[in-house]
């Protein structure tokens, strides 16, 4: 906090309870009155009135004599405390004259602060203080000088100070330390020009841990080069000093580094040992320290295990979280490094925090290679294992989405490593019923694609677990599945017979006896268990009350339907398409295969018996999917055709037969080529200088190319220094958060820079005094009007002539709703001794400022369109005529991110996209 300028600049550093003020608070005379009772009890209550009233603009000069005769003395420990917060906030020196002003205004002398008369007295009770023989009077006292900034006052106390650092107690020491620091740093030279060696002297016989903290913090600061003497000869005992110590010594070695890279060696020791600090902190930032002054692969491996430690031993998740965020910034350059300790982060799944999760396994994903998969997928098999085990916690925690991420990790592994994809699908597909069913069938149908001789086992696994699958979508993508690969005999037969046997006979309708049945076993279990209370005698012959719950029992005779006679039944129409195109295409492929004529008119009919059930199932059925009652005739309708129509049979069973696959096979290839752009893009491989480019010297160049010749690298020079060597984007960026507060007429120009993060909004306001006067006491007084609250308010400042001050101001948004930003500057001029005020423009807060666009996977996105449960539909005229094209403008006017992947080459009428954006 700089230094007092004027005499009504005041300091606070404290917050009083408002009793004091209930009611009003008191006159002066009052306080006064007060001030002389001998009840210690309403001296504190009159002191506090006396401390708030001066907060408040109130001068109460009377007070300081009457607090100087009935307080000062006092050996009341929270009237002592009083006693000090009203030093600090007490006017310490006299007013200047209205002349001394008008002079100081002229340019004349300027006005010369005089010491109060009665602070002679104050600071004789200061001194009382330091040599106290209580050792926590002193120490408070001495804590209290470290507030203190005036010389006049601090002089007289110097020699006191200096008798506290030889005091038996370390609390005495250790706040003497601090004051001789506070003395030395602001009148170093002329109050205690021997601070450092004394310090110096200090710190060599110290022996508690605090003090010489302390006094190495003044070495630190003041005299770097006893620091690094005094760590030298103590290198071997830094780790029984401190944490506190072993901070201000990472500090002093980042400091002393960068200012001279020649002293990397004198640290590297002690840096090391850190690495092994029992604090977190501690071997925190050494591993940081480290990686920042070195670059060798021992310097990086050393922090990169740290990380690793502190990763696995910590069980803050925040500390997890930026523990991985380094490790991220690791893996770009030596990758190989870590790619050794892979091992010990994925050790880190162990956290119940599903965003820790997260972020290991995008950390090990890219480290991943063709030595070290075979471990990983191991390890995330187990993991994916342990979310299935009914008394697991993690599961509890963490549940579906844990699950999701490990499956899409796995998923990953075996498209970038084929050789590890045959030991991983056998163990997902086990996973079919489980939440996490979606992302196994999806991987299991690219595998399926992409490696033609895993297809005979993954086939028959399938068939074999198609029973389980409870999800419609799932059991949708298996029946694709089937229906596509199964390409032998032997698989035909076992995949049609697996799902008529699921579907059973025809009609696919409830009927009225199974309806009421369903009816009664719901209307029971809606019931609840029933809760019976009664007393028994127990064996010892005491009574005990006993409770029984009994539970409804469950109609077996419901729980033996197949689940996709559940499904199909209960009105899945879409279903029901896909089992009918299933059918027909192992109809259609089973003649190809060997399969006799007898067999194959056989499951003909079975299949049109059972595509005729389902028509009429969708006829029939009230359901949500009542609209794809037509759709689904159609496609039933082109399948019976292709069974029984000889011309519609050479027509379309090459197309059924082959195309699903072809098509699939080029989405694929588009999704692979589509990752392998993006990974592209984000690396940075772009040469920024050709290895033959020549190197040109400012320092060298002729005195015609210095005198107004141009220069070619002047461009990129300044692109460099400012930080914005890619372009103007991010000063564009910039400069559209920035709001113009007052015209440029006005004696006080104010323009803020506005930044949301989340549920914040930093306001950082640039003032400039246009004036030649100095403006005093000058406030930024902002209100909000929406769901805004002002959490920082700008404090008081004064500024010069023709000065500027940044002020900051934080506003705590509770919604995203539109909201405004209006408010005041209030100053007074020192010369004339005037008060003027300028309103600011308002500062528009929209809604997009809040939304940041985002990515999700499907899933996600269908779960959370569920859990709303709401859809608008909003009639749009436009003059733009194609799809892409308005599509990209909702994309960049509501600032979203379209999930849905498309081609801009492709013509249409028709388009669906899911928009996704989060705060």
């Amino acid at each position: 906090m700089s230094a007092a300028t004027n005499s009504n600049e005041s300091y606070c550093t404290f917050t009083l309870a408002s009793d004091v003020t209930a009611g009003g608070l008191p006159s002066e005379e009052e306080i006064a009155k007060q001030l002389e009772s001998n009840d210690p009890k309403i001296k504190r209550h009159a002191l506090k009135a006396a401390i708030m009233a001066m907060l408040g603009g109130e001068a109460m000069p009377r007070i300081l004599m009457q607090v100087i005769r009935f307080c000062i003395n006092s050996d009341d420990k929270p009237l002592k405390k009083l006693c000090m917060l009203y030093w600090e906030v007490v006017p310490k020196y006299q007013e200047p004259t209205s002349d001394e002003v008008l002079r100081a205004a002229s340019g004349g002398q300027p006005v010369q602060r005089k010491l109060l008369p009665e602070m002679i007295l104050v600071c004789n009770a200061l001194m009382n203080d330091l040599n106290h023989p209580n050792e926590y009077v002193r120490g408070s006292m001495l804590r209290f000088l470290c507030k203190v900034k005036d010389e006049e006052i601090l002089g007289p106390l110097i020699p006191s100070i200096k008798a506290c650092l030889q005091h038996r107690h370390q609390y005495v020491r250790k706040n003497a330390a601090m004051a001789v620091f506070h003395a030395h740093r602001l009148h170093g030279e002329t109050l205690i020009p021997d601070g450092p060696e004394l310090v110096d002297a200090f710190i060599n016989a110290e022996t508690d841990i605090g003090a010489r903290r302390n006094a190495f913090l003044m070495l630190y600061n003041e005299s770097e080069e006893l620091a690094i003497q005094f760590l030298a000869k103590n290198l071997d005992d830094v780790g029984k000093f401190g944490d506190g110590f072993a901070l201000l010594v990472l500090d002093l070695t980042r400091k002393a580094c960068r200012r001279d890279p020649n002293q990397k060696s004198r640290f590297v020791r002690v840096l090391f040992q850190m690495l092994s600090a029992e604090s977190p902190a501690v071997s925190y930032e050494a591993a940081w320290t480290l990686i920042s002054l070195s670059s060798s692969p021992t310097a990086v491996r050393a922090a990169a295990v740290t990380y690793t430690t502190l990763l696995n031993s910590q069980n803050d998740n925040n500390v997890k979280m930026i523990v991985l965020e380094r490790l991220e910034k690791l893996k770009g350059k030596h990758s190989k490094i870590l790619q050794e300790l892979l091992p010990d982060i994925l050790r880190g799944l162990s956290s119940p925090n599903p965003d820790v999760c997260e972020k290991v396994l995008d950390v090990a994903m890219a480290l991943v290679t063709s030595k070290n998969v075979a471990e990983v997928v191991t390890t995330l098999k187990r993991e994916v294992g342990k979310t299935t085990q009914e008394n697991s916690d993690s599961s509890e925690e963490k549940g579906k989405v844990y699950r999701n991420m490990l499956i899409q990790a796995i998923h990953g592994c075996a498209v970038r490593f084929p050789d590890v994809a045959e030991s991983v699908v056998h163990t997902l597909m086990d996973f079919l019923s489980s939440d996490g069913g979606m992302q196994v069938i999806i991987f299991v149908r690219a595998i399926v694609e992409k490696y033609p001789d895993l297809r005979p086992a993954i086939l028959t696994k399938l068939v074999n677990t198609v029973d389980e699958v409870t999800n419609t979508n799932v059991m949708c993508v298996c029946l694709w599945i089937l229906g596509e690969y199964c390409e032998t005999s032997e698989t035909v037969k076992d995949a049609y017979d697996v799902i008529t046997e699921q579907l059973g006979e025809a009609p696919f309708i409830v009927q009225a006896k199974e309806k009421k049945a369903r009816e009664e076993a719901a209307a029971e279990a809606a019931k609840g268990p029933k809760m019976v209370t009664k007393n028994v005698v127990l064996a010892d012959g005491t009574y005990a009350t006993q409770t029984v719950y009994s539970e409804p029992k469950v109609n077996p005779a419901l729980d033996n339907t197949p689940n996709l006679r559940k499904m199909i039944v209960g009105g899945d129409i879409f279903l029901g398409s896909v089992v009918s195109s299933c059918l027909t295409k192992m109809c259609l492929r089973a003649s190809d295969v060997g399969l006799d004529a007898l067999t194959v008119k056989s499951m003909t009919v079975n299949s049109l018996l059972t595509m005729c059930g389902i028509v009429k199932m969708a006829e029939v059925t009230v359901s949500a999917q009542k609209s794809s009652l037509a759709d689904c005739s159609e496609r039933v309708t082109l399948c019976c055709r292709a069974l029984l129509d000889p011309k519609a049979n050479a027509i379309l069973k090459q197309t059924l037969l082959s195309e699903g696959k072809s098509s699939f096979a080029i989405f694929l290839k588009s999704v692979q080529d589509k990752e392998g752009k993006t990974k592209e893009e984000s690396k940075d491989d772009s040469v920024s200088t050709q290895a033959d480019d020549l190197i040109h010297f400012r320092q060298l160049k002729s005195l015609t190319a210095q005198a107004g010749d141009l220069d070619l690298d002047d461009g990129s020079d300044l692109a460099r220094a400012t930080g914005y060597a890619d372009g103007n984007s991010l000063l564009t960026n910039e400069l559209s958060h920035v709001y113009q507060l007052s015209g440029f007429a006005d004696p006080v120009y104010a323009e803020a820079f506005v930044t949301v993060h989340d549920y914040d909004i930093l306001l950082e306001i640039l003032v400039i005094n246009r004036t030649p006067n100095t403006l005093a006491n000058l406030t930024v007084e902002l209100s909000t009007m929406g769901d805004m609250k002002i959490v920082e308010r700008p404090q008081s400042h004064t500024i010069g002539p023709l000065d500027q001050i940044n002020i900051r101001a934080s506003i705590k948004v509770s919604s995203t709703e539109t909201g405004h930003i209006f408010g005041t500057i209030v100053y007074e001029d020192a010369s004339t001794q005037e008060k003027g005020y300028i309103n600011l423009n308002d500062i528009h807060m929209d809604i997009m400022d809040y939304i940041r666009p985002a990515t999700c996977t499907d899933e996600v996105f269908r779960s959370m369109w569920a859990e709303f449960e709401w859809e608008n539909k909003v009639a749009i005229t436009t003059s733009i005529g194609d799809l892409i094209e308005f599509l990209d403008h909702i994309v960049s006017s509501t600032n979203m991110n379209c999930l849905t992947p498309f081609d801009r080459n492709e013509k249409g009428s028709f388009l669906a996209a899911n928009l996704y954006a989060k705060r």
